[in-house]
């Protein structure tokens, strides 16, 4: 672990790890690994599952940029978990509070989990992973949360 923290791994390596692990031990079809741009506070996915045709170019130019709105929240249901600080997750997107439909090409997501990433009690990222192959449980949440207690680490070494 100290090679990691010290700068061995680039964030790109260490957060295609995250999505891996998370994708395993939850049996998750999909992940979303992003951290809270330190300038600007967009959420900038750097490892993701593509679930939409822009994926590719994403993927192409290294990141996917979902910008900070003007009152500063993300809005919908990627961007809850970030604007709560509160971890969650859901069997049925459509139903949750946040939910406000998904874009145009995009897979359908029917189960999804997010945690956000916390460096010194401050929001750096998020970790998001969709449809298991069973419903998410408290026992899935709390694997994220821990993966994510490591990726805060990492990202306050950075930032």
């Amino acid at each position: 672990m100290p090679d990691i923290l010290n700068g061995s791994f680039s964030l790109k390596e260490i957060s295609d790890t995250i999505l891996k692990e998370a994708t395993r031990l939850t049996e998750s079809k999909y992940c979303y690994v992003a951290y809270v741009d330190p300038k600007n506070k967009d959420s900038v996915g750097i490892s993701f599952t593509k679930m939409t045709p822009e994926c590719d170019m994403y993927e192409k130019i290294g990141e996917s940029r979902f910008p900070v709105r003007k009152d500063g929240t993300y809005g919908g249901l990627l961007g809850y978990s970030l604007d709560t600080g509160e971890s969650f997750y859901t069997q049925d997107v459509t139903g949750h509070e946040a939910a406000h439909g998904i874009p145009k090409g995009h897979v359908p997501v029917k189960q999804f989990l997010s945690v956000p990433v916390f460096s010194k009690d401050r929001i750096t990222g998020q970790i998001v992973i969709g449809n298991p192959k069973r419903d998410y449980t408290d026992k899935n949440l709390k694997i994220i949360e821990k993966i994510a207690d490591f990726y805060g680490l990492v990202l306050e070494n950075l930032f």
